[in-house]
């Protein structure tokens, strides 16, 4: 089989990263500009900018008179880096082999991809509608070898291109030479000698070319034949997915925080669609104005991807521990988790929605505060009722062929909490159990059962326990405790 890969280019990154944070900004004219006033300089700018004359390396002040409905944002490298990632995620969402080549640029080898989505143009449409759902407008291209669909990518004007197998010389041939990024000696040298396109370049002889210019010129000429020089790289997705932000001002007010972690939300939400997956930890990172970094995790009851049930948990989070001084920039992070699709029992009731779960957990969070919602787990010690809450998960579905538990004959319906009772003894054997006017003569009792723990700690402990059978037929398990003397009735057996 002949070996196929799509480039997916997002060009003019920088630009395209701030217009994913602010949509209204994808038509308008857009600068990426870095420096103090009035020093700032354009890095990036948009398509529509650069049509009206905004270019890089112009002053802010020039831009404008340029261009003046302009409109500047500052360099975000935590802006530009979740763009980064957000695109990988979307490319890996339809090829499971992709390599990070650069900010904007991804390889996706399409092996075996035609049994599932089509021919070249199929998946290539379907890698630009991807990108584009995370709020990326991407170029595809296809062709025989990476550098060629890079090629390709970057001169194309439509969404979609597609060079033909064994056509990769050919269709770059034409393309002009400044697609590349040359060294400023050999362009100077290629202008010199009337090399202006692609195949002009490749019709050169290596040895000469070689001899007179170097390793930098052998390498453009590789790539204006559209050889690989070097292997491909898969990329692994971390194992958490984060969304940041910097802020152009200090936020101090819980609601324009909230607005702010929304639209972030947002950004991450879509990204754990396109990827077809859901969150399954939810952690916030607010930088603050006194240099300090506030960090917190939040529980999710149950995995999703809904924006607002996520707005819901931050909202209730801060409201109960509010930033200690304002915020400048934030990050949010999720750990993504494949969904788990199932059809319960037919014998069985039908479990709660996810989504319905997690908002049910998450009010009750915000009613009684996160320290008392959640699953009991039992301590590993060998105390009576020794549990703790820890994280709310729900339980795991018993398999469809699991034999039901057997009936037990006899049950212990234990008190909680625990009755005092006054036992008689004689020789330290329970002969009497009293509570009010319940209780009687005990006929029979077995026991004691000893207990203790934690005698290293000012918390130890130490009790017996007797099963014993009263003279009104009730069975019951009384239990004392050996430091205090006290008795308590555990439990009553049905």
């Amino acid at each position: 089989m002949m070996a196929r890969f799509a480039c997916v280019h997002v060009p003019f990154f920088a630009a395209a990263a701030a217009a994913r944070c602010e949509p209204a900004l994808g038509d308008r004219p857009l600068a990426i500009v870095r420096g103090i006033p009035p020093a700032t300089r354009v890095l990036e700018a948009s398509a529509t900018a650069r049509e009206r004359g905004v270019a890089p390396g112009m002053t802010e002040t020039e831009a404008r008179a340029r261009c003046p409905g302009l409109v500047s944002r500052p360099w975000c490298k935590e802006r530009i880096a979740s763009a980064r990632h957000a695109l990988l995620e979307a490319a890996l969402a339809v090829s499971p082999r992709i390599e990070d080549a650069a900010a904007g640029v991804v390889f996706a080898d399409l092996a075996g991809l035609e049994r599932l989505f089509g021919d070249d143009v199929a998946v290539a449409g379907r890698l630009a509608r991807s990108a584009r759902r995370v709020g990326l407008p991407a170029r595809v291209a296809v062709a025989g070898t990476r550098t060629a669909a890079r090629i390709a990518a970057r001169n194309a004007t439509a969404t979609v291109t597609a060079v033909p197998p064994d056509g990769e010389r050919a269709a770059l041939a034409g393309i002009p030479l400044d697609v590349l990024d040359l060294a400023a000696d050999v362009a100077t040298a290629f202008a010199r000698w009337g090399v202006v396109t692609l195949g002009e370049l490749a019709a050169l002889p290596r040895a000469a070319l070689a001899e007179r210019l170097g390793a930098a010129a052998l390498r453009a000429h590789d790539e204006a034949q559209g050889r690989d020089l070097e292997p491909f790289r898969p990329w692994t997705p971390p194992a958490f997915w984060e969304e940041a932000q910097g802020l152009d001002w200090e936020i101090d007010d819980a609601g324009a925080l909230l607005a702010v972690l929304g639209l972030v939300l947002e950004r991450l939400a879509a990204r754990l669609e396109a990827a077809h997956v859901h969150a399954d930890v939810l952690d916030l990172d607010l930088e603050l104005t006194s240099g300090g970094r506030d960090q917190r995790s939040v529980p999710l009851a149950h995995p999703t991807r809904e924006v607002a049930l996520l707005r819901m948990l931050l909202r209730h989070e801060l409201a109960l521990r509010p930033p200690p001084a304002a915020v400048t920039a934030v990050a949010v992070s999720v750990r993504a988790v494949r969904g788990q699709p199932g059809q319960a029992g037919l014998w069985q009731p039908p479990a709660p929605l996810g989504r319905d779960l997690a908002t049910l957990v998450t009010r009750l969070t915000a009613l009684v505060g996160g320290d008392r919602v959640g699953s009991p787990s039992l301590v590993d010690s060998h105390r009576p009722d020794a549990a703790a809450v820890v994280p709310f998960a729900p339980p795991p579905e018993a398999p469809a062929d699991e034999p039901a538990p057997a009936l037990a004959s006899l049950v212990l319906r234990r008190l909680r909490p625990p009755r005092p009772v006054d036992v008689g003894t004689d020789d330290e054997r329970p002969v009497r159990v009293r509570r009010g006017d319940l209780g009687g003569a005990v006929i029979a009792c077995a026991g004691p059962w000893r207990t203790s723990g934690e005698w290293w700690d000012a918390r130890g402990w130490s009790r017996e326990d007797w099963d014993v059978l009263l003279d009104d037929g009730t069975l019951c398990r009384i239990a004392r405790d050996r430091v205090t003397g006290a008795w308590v009735m555990d439990g009553i057996y049905d």
